[in-house]
């Protein structure tokens, strides 16, 4: 199943519901192997693709002693490894031009940050790699001026919503933007999870409260995303970034198949 959410990429309305998940960043291989293991359980259960997500290196930190994950050799070895062995499309996110063509030869999918989701050169150097290019939506950013990111990132793209500032350390989700973002005909995923987090609301580090993820991540399905996307853990209180904006793998399992069936009720 691999394959099938990047075939139909280029058409929202032939692109089947899929779902992004996985630790913020990579702690260790034996945390991204065992998630990885149980997405693709979950994957074949359900009969919906599902990509995995983690960063090698999470350059944007509230404070210079936030973990930022193992790095691009260490950290895109267990990426490649987790495609390999698990039969799962992977995601990364990206956060300079010369990251693009060395992160393209391990993951599926190259994701731009939303705090840089204008910076042209990045946009375009990942284009030029073939890989879809998932752009996170800026929190500052009106949903009409996505459009010109969307042409920076080429043909093959996506558009994440992940939230917008409401004010200093909060995000409020403006549900009456994705009728816009859905317009220019790309396959629109919701962050469930970035967007319950409170940016550098945590003292040093990001806050969050992740009991509104699967609410807003409802809500979200009711006005006709194609994917959601989720940040999960086994244990979120003690993962090393995003943990109060994270759930856990257990709410995770729980709650998919409910998801699921309210997704399919769209159709």
């Amino acid at each position: 199943m691999s394959e099938l959410p990047f075939q139909n990429s280029k058409n929202q309305d032939v692109t089947p519901f899929f779902i992004i998940a996985g630790p913020c960043v990579i702690e260790n291989e034996q945390i991204c192997f065992s998630i990885a293991r149980q997405l693709k359980q979950l994957s074949s259960q359900y009969s919906v693709d599902i990509l995995f997500k983690a960063s090698y290196d999470k350059a944007n930190r509230t404070s210079k002693n936030s973990f930022r994950g193992p790095g691009p050799q260490e950290g895109l070895r267990i990426l490649e490894k987790v495609h390999q062995q698990f039969d799962l499309p992977v995601l990364t996110d990206i956060h300079e031009t010369f990251q693009a063509a060395e992160a393209a030869q391990a993951v599926q999918v190259l994701q731009i940050p939303a705090f840089l989701c204008r910076q042209t050169d990045l946009l375009e150097a990942a284009a030029r790699t073939g890989r879809i290019v998932n752009v996170k939506k800026g929190q500052f950013a009106a949903p009409a001026d996505m459009r010109y990111s969307l042409e920076k990132a080429g043909e093959n793209s996506w558009i994440t919503e992940r939230g917008t500032f409401f004010g200093y350390n909060r995000l409020v989700v403006d549900f009456a933007g994705f009728p816009i973002l859905k317009s220019f005909g790309k396959p629109l995923i919701f962050d469930a999870t970035h967007s319950v987090q409170s940016p550098g609301g945590g003292q040093g580090c990001s806050s969050g409260n992740r009991d509104l993820a699967i609410p807003l991540a409802k809500a979200a399905i009711c006005m006709g995303v194609n994917g959601l996307f989720f940040e999960i853990h086994p244990d979120p209180d003690h993962a090393l970034c995003d943990g109060p904006n994270s759930i856990s793998t257990d709410t995770f399992e729980k709650q998919l198949p409910r998801l699921l069936d309210l997704a399919k009720a769209q159709n």
